[in-house]
């Protein structure tokens, strides 16, 4: 019997890359699977209703249980109706794997609002919208399952990611405060920062990868045999969502590979205090601060030196 035996899954992004993997795995693993896609392009553009399709019908075939939806995560009717087609279809919802993405790299400079619009509606309305009502179906049961994605580009900051960095990192904190306004309920929400070869990541020029993957404050794995494969992440979602992880709840996880790391939440450092009282003027801190709070500190994109 698998670990996830009876259990009802919704995986948004479900028809290609990571949630393809994760969907694929929870029906190794005796789940039934509503796969989610709407088959757009890596930039939110177009429809196709093939990759949902043949994630279930591959599901099918290796005598698992699984149903196709299609609807977009980036409206709020959209997320219910994501929900309600999972409720239609097996009466229940157990776990939300909210995996849908988009990617437009641009610098800040060149960001347009149509590009941020659009990595906010994927990313974090679409996050929300499927949490929210993924949620009211859980909550008259006690229990639940949720595991959203953020990014490395957000968490540590990455070049040429300023819209997608800050949605990714919204979703670290959504998911840590949405686990406190749930997990009396019985339902866990945890944070997974993935690092795994996919239509996304093949879209980035190798030597910006290089760059991005350099600032990282993480561990960079050897590659196994097979690269990164999406599976390897899939295997830490589908943890999460055992009865085994019942106990982990508001947690970040970084996956690449055989690693697996616990990041922590943001703490101090370095605290400063007026010997006196009172507040610091600008005067004392231009003393101060570089003998205390600034000790160590680097920028990261210093400034170009004059030719």
């Amino acid at each position: 019997m698998g670990l996830l035996q009876n259990r009802v899954a919704v995986v948004t992004g479900g028809g290609r890359g990571i949630g393809r993997a994760v969907a694929l795995l929870m029906a190794r693993h005796g789940a039934r699977v509503l796969v989610n896609d709407t088959g757009t392009g890596l930039d939110g553009d177009g429809v196709d209703r093939s990759p949902a399709d043949q994630v279930v019908q591959e599901i099918q075939a290796a005598g698992g249980v699984a149903a196709p939806s299609y609807h977009s995560v980036s409206s709020v009717e959209g997320g219910e109706k994501i929900v309600q087609d999972a409720l239609n279809h097996f009466h229940t919802v157990d776990i939300l794997v909210a995996a849908a993405g988009i990617l437009r790299d641009r610098t800040v400079f060149d960001t347009t609002e149509e590009d941020w619009n659009a990595l906010v509606g994927v990313h974090l309305k679409g996050t929300f919208s499927v949490v929210r009502a993924a949620a009211r179906a859980m909550r008259g049961k006690a229990y639940g399952r949720i595991v959203t994605f953020t990014s490395a580009a957000g968490l540590y900051g990455t070049f040429g990611q300023a819209a997608y960095g800050a949605v990714k990192d919204g979703v670290a904190g959504f998911a840590r405060v949405v686990a406190r306004d749930l997990g009396r309920f019985g339902i866990t929400v945890n944070c997974v920062a993935p690092r795994a070869e996919t239509r996304m990541t093949a879209s980035v020029p190798d030597d910006i990868m290089r760059q991005r993957q350099e600032v990282l404050g993480v561990p960079q794995p050897t590659p196994t045999s097979d690269g990164y494969p999406p599976e390897a992440v899939a295997h830490l979602v589908a943890f999460l969502c055992t009865d085994t992880a019942g106990d982990i709840n508001g947690q970040l996880f970084y996956v690449a590979g055989g690693v697996v790391s616990l990041l922590s939440h943001p703490a101090v450092t370095r605290t400063v205090r007026k010997p006196s009282g009172g507040r610091w003027s600008v005067e004392e801190l231009a003393v101060a601060f570089p003998l205390t709070l600034g000790v160590g500190l680097a920028n990261p994109a210093p400034p170009r030196e004059s030719p």
